[in-house]
């Protein structure tokens, strides 16, 4: 700051916060717009030239300043709305899905547990039939019953009306007395 005094710029201050608060309209912003003008004259001190009536040099910059900062905040304030307007298309609310999946999980923990421990060993552990069978000390044939009628259990919840019919463990028993 060699050409520019200190107290030149001090006895220029009251103007500055007088058209600082003309153009912000809050004495906050206002403040901080004097204060980056301060900082900006500072780092440009080399292009005031000695005779130049300060307080205008420093309106000047005061006033670019504030006009980058708006035109800083239009486009800050438009990218906003263009990410919102990406948000919005870009990946639905989630609430369904949640709704999809607590649903799900519910019918799962329905099950019995030796359909629902086949079921979770195969789809969600990724194990093979033959695995899970020897893990759950069951034949082959039994784990994919089970797993079988687990599957049915869940798609019948989604569906009613494509369940099969109901089985029973009553069977018929013929009588020889007729």
């Amino acid at each position: 700051m060699s050409t520019l005094g200190r107290h030149d710029i001090v006895g220029s201050l009251g103007a500055l916060q007088r058209y600082a608060r003309a153009l912000t309209r809050d004495d906050a912003r206002a403040e901080d717009l004097v204060h980056d003008t301060l900082l900006r004259a500072i780092e440009r001190s080399a292009t005031y030239r000695a005779g130049e009536n300060l307080t205008n040099w420093l309106r000047a910059i005061l006033h670019n300043t504030f006009i980058d900062q708006r035109r800083r905040a239009t486009a800050d304030a438009r990218h906003l709305r263009h990410a919102a307007t990406q948000a919005d298309t870009a990946a639905p609310p989630d609430q369904e899905s949640r709704l999809q999946l607590r649903e799900v999980s519910r019918r799962f923990d329905s099950l019995p547990e030796e359909q629902r421990a086949a079921l979770y060993l195969v789809v969600v552990e990724d194990m093979s039939y033959r695995d899970a069978a020897d893990l759950l000390g069951i034949p082959l044939g039994t784990l994919m019953s089970r797993i079988g009628r687990a599957r049915e259990a869940l798609r019948a919840a989604d569906d009613p009306a494509a369940a099969p019919p109901a089985r029973t463990n009553l069977r018929l028993l013929r009588s020889d007395h007729g």
